[in-house]
């Protein structure tokens, strides 16, 4: 297989992950936890004694898969993920977070987007964790203000975004070397 199958392969499962994982965090939001509040979000434990809404889960996944969509497919592709990942979010999630799912995940992925930028090409995955972290926190403040008028969850959607990005830093290390060994660069 040569590199630009490799690169158009990956890129495409990256673009179809990212693109899912919102809508699916949308639904997991009302649908699943181990505690769901009346009118409010379904809760996960993310930290001993602390609580986060269950889409942190996917969120955390998302900010990474943005980066690895932008380093197989390149910056045009990163944004039209963001917006096709957005219009999917605001056709699936409940009404009431329609309007703050897919404006946190616009400001968020850009944020995260212009972090990774500058990174990328001499620390991959400095970049991913960096850039993930200021999408994450990004995210966060803006989605919960937006949907719930309160920063009440704050500190367990930090907490349990960060154990998603933390997960996937030894796929990012595989991925680092691995396209060292097949002299596999960025987009």
């Amino acid at each position: 297989m040569t590199n630009e199958t490799r690169r158009w392969i990956e890129g495409s499962v990256f673009f179809l992950l990212f693109c899912l994982t919102i809508p699916v965090a949308n639904w997991m939001i009302t649908n699943v936890g181990s505690v769901c509040t009346p009118h409010g979000p379904c809760l996960v434990p993310v930290a001993p004694g602390l609580m986060a809404p269950s889409g942190v889960l996917m969120v955390g996944i998302a900010l990474v898969l943005r980066d690895l969509v932008q380093r197989r497919l390149g910056l045009g592709a990163a944004v039209a993920a963001i917006l096709i990942g957005a219009g999917i979010s605001g056709l699936i999630a409940p009404l009431a977070l329609v309007m703050a799912s897919a404006t946190a995940y616009l400001i968020s992925e850009f944020a995260d987007l212009a972090v990774y930028t500058p990174l990328q090409e001499r620390r991959f995955v400095t970049a991913v964790i960096v850039s993930s972290f200021v999408g994450l926190v990004v995210d966060s403040v803006v989605f919960l203000w937006l949907a719930f008028g309160s920063l009440e969850f704050l500190a367990g959607q930090v907490v349990g975004k960060a154990w998603m990005v933390l997960l996937s830093v030894p796929f990012i290390l595989y991925l680092r070397r691995r396209d060292e060994d097949l002299n596999l660069g960025a987009a």
